[in-house]
């Protein structure tokens, strides 16, 4: 079923779980996080990030996938705009039927983070769409970005914001990055600085830079309050290894039978995050007014 993230995550912090969001570039991708979702009786959000729709017709040709595909699945199922930033992008996927959207104005002046931000939650509200926000500054990890604690929410402040953009849902850095950390590369996460954001907000916290952040900080983190958690890389490069092995099972391998690998190593990888995040047996169809297997 398609919801609104808000549904999901509000759940979430609730109950002290955390929810995959995983980037999706194809229908194979989507079919194997949702069915693993399925199997795992775990909630599921499918994002998408203005850096991987490249045009605005890949966003209108897989959006009616996305929720075809939603719909019909028997776990809640979100479809989320990932670090949109200009206010075009915003609103198409509104109109579209997103079920949620990120304004990602934290490289901006707080000032202009907090103006961007509440202009997006009053026209998503009031279309029935949930809002995630970012404060702080979630960097690319190939940068050596997101170590630095300047970089870092500041509490007081992220109460402040929550209070005049009425977001859904805030995207923390903590110390996690994008993209793909230099090899052996663990980030060191501030889990003191978590709690206390934790503690003053009582709301869906958000980690980005989920891929290579390793299992033990990702199992932390979720201890510590975090109710959803990004992943593309990892996602990606999984996909890419299902392909490479079927090819190397078989050199003449066609591009269905490609496909079908990609949406099994998808599949798979997406069960074993479900587990991590704790997500797995929080929802069954026969739960559907509630939203969870309590």
């Amino acid at each position: 079923m398609l919801v609104t993230m808000k549904s999901i995550l509000d759940h979430a912090n609730k109950h002290n779980y955390a929810v995959m969001a995983i980037n999706c570039i194809n229908m194979e991708m989507v079919r194997g996080a949702i069915a693993a979702a399925e199997e795992e009786h775990s909630p599921i959000i499918i994002q998408m990030g203005i850096g991987q729709i490249n045009n605005h017709a890949h966003m209108e040709d897989i959006a009616p996938i996305v929720q075809n595909i939603a719909r019909r699945a028997n776990v809640p199922v979100a479809l989320n705009l990932d670090h949109g930033g200009k206010w075009e992008d915003e609103v198409r996927a509104m109109k579209l039927g997103y079920t949620n959207v990120m304004i990602d104005a934290s490289a901006l002046s707080y000032e202009e983070n907090v103006s961007r931000t509440a202009l997006v939650v009053t026209a998503a509200h009031a279309m029935g769409i949930s809002v995630e926000a970012e404060l702080g500054h979630v960097g690319q990890a190939d940068a050596g970005d997101g170590r630095t604690d300047d970089m870092y929410t500041n509490v007081e402040q992220a109460v402040e914001f929550v209070q005049e953009t009425g977001c859904d849902a805030l995207a923390v850095a903590i110390g996690t990055a994008h993209g793909q950390y230099p090899e052996g590369y663990v980030p060191k996460l501030d889990f003191d600085r978590l709690a206390e954001l934790k503690a003053a907000l009582q709301m869906p916290l958000v980690l980005h830079g989920g891929s290579g952040a390793g299992e033990e900080n990702l199992r932390r983190a979720v201890a510590g309050g975090i109710n959803k958690v990004n992943v593309a890389t990892d996602a990606f490069q999984v996909a890419k290894d299902a392909v490479l092995a079927k090819l190397e099972e078989n050199p003449k391998a066609n591009y269905m039978q490609m496909e079908m690998a990609a949406e099994a190593g998808v599949k798979a990888f997406v069960k074993d995050y479900i587990h991590v995040l704790g997500s797995n047996d929080r929802y069954t169809f026969e739960d559907k007014d509630t939203g969870s297997k309590e």
